[in-house]
């Protein structure tokens, strides 16, 4: 097989095809189905003709959070917390965004009318652990402080502050586990409308948890592919999901995983064993997949260990010619952008 590097991964998109808002309708989206030698365009709605009855969607169910968090060190000097793991009641791991960070031992001010006191560094996460202090309501955890509080934390390349539009939209319609700073979002696109036709057309469901990290839009910033660290994220696979996992392999159907974070969740459980923990996994061609038949997936960003995926899933040349095709056909990408359906290679193939 033949060596690829970080640059192999690389395209040039214009940047008025970054989508910055969603579809009117989550159903609306277009579809890039790249499952035969010939892409076709369709629509997000057509998917329930694309499968079968026997077939197995699995979802992440993760809830992203309101994970972004705005206040002030006792300087005066204004800063922004990422929540990144909720630790105990009272103990969170955050990324900060700071001019001049602060010593240990500081206690920040917060809008909301709490204190985060910087603990220490947390070096699973790259981040930093804190201590958040409670003056209102009594018995406040961090998830209803950061409801309260907090910002949606919009992937970096959307250009406007969050609103309620995107309160209810960057949310799947059957998340679940809070725990996540960014949206599964290949699950985006499906209402309760799509999801009673795919149930009624015989297409089953069943879902696992995976925390999206920050991490997912760190660069790769080696050219051996091979050096890069991936982040770490929790995830779970509920035994009913397991199941649902060998019922649907003995009766000869497709298990179609929604997303990306969906394969590094089922991955992850095939290559350890464990069926919840934290994962690293990175999954680069020559990968041989354990559960994963198809794909519905978003447009990735250039250069990321998600392209890497896809590409190792469905073949890197089908992929990059697939990525040619949305970009001369205007296709929208990344979190708020269309979506491409993938089958995976016959094992052993490369291109």
């Amino acid at each position: 097989m033949r060596a690829f590097t970080l640059s192999d991964f690389d395209f040039v998109l214009p940047p008025d095809l970054v989508a910055q808002h969603p579809a009117t309708e989550r159903t609306s989206s277009r579809l890039l189905d790249g499952t035969d030698d010939t892409p076709v365009d369709r629509i997000f709605r057509d998917l329930p003709s694309l499968l079968r009855s026997g077939d197995l969607l699995v979802f992440n169910d993760t809830r992203v959070v309101k994970a972004r968090l705005f206040g002030e060190k006792p300087t005066g000097g204004k800063l922004e917390l990422l929540v990144e793991r909720v630790l105990t009641s009272q103990e969170v791991v955050c990324h900060m965004k700071v001019s001049k960070k602060p010593p240990v031992g500081t206690t920040l001010r917060m809008v909301g009318g709490f204190t985060a006191t910087l603990l220490g560094r947390w070096p699973e996460e790259d981040g930093a652990l804190f201590r958040f202090a409670f003056a209102s309501p009594a018995g406040e955890d961090p998830y209803a402080l950061m409801a309260r509080c907090g910002h949606v934390p919009l992937p970096p390349y959307i250009d406007h502050t969050d609103s309620a539009d995107d309160e209810s939209r960057y949310q799947t319609v059957f998340a679940r586990v809070p725990g996540a700073v960014a949206a599964p979002t290949a699950a985006l696109h499906f209402d309760q409308s799509l999801l009673a036709q795919l149930e009624a057309r015989g297409v089953q469901r069943a879902s696992v948890t995976l925390h999206v990290g920050a991490g997912t839009f760190q660069p790769v910033k080696t050219e051996n592919i091979a050096e890069h660290t991936m982040h770490a994220e929790r995830y779970e696979v509920p035994e009913a999901t397991q199941r649902a996992i060998a019922d649907c392999k003995a009766r000869g159907g497709r298990v179609v995983a929604v997303g990306t974070t969906t394969v590094r969740t089922l991955e992850s459980w095939a290559k350890s064993g464990e069926a919840s923990g934290d994962t690293r996994i990175f999954i680069t061609p020559g990968f041989a997949f354990a559960h994963i038949d198809l794909l519905i997936t978003n447009f990735h960003l250039p250069k990321s260990t998600l392209m890497m995926l896809v590409s190792a899933l469905a073949g890197y040349e089908r992929v990059m010619a697939l990525y040619a095709h949305a970009i001369e056909r205007r296709y929208r990408f990344f979190s708020y952008g269309d979506a491409m359906l993938l089958a995976r290679q016959p094992d052993g193939t490369t291109c």
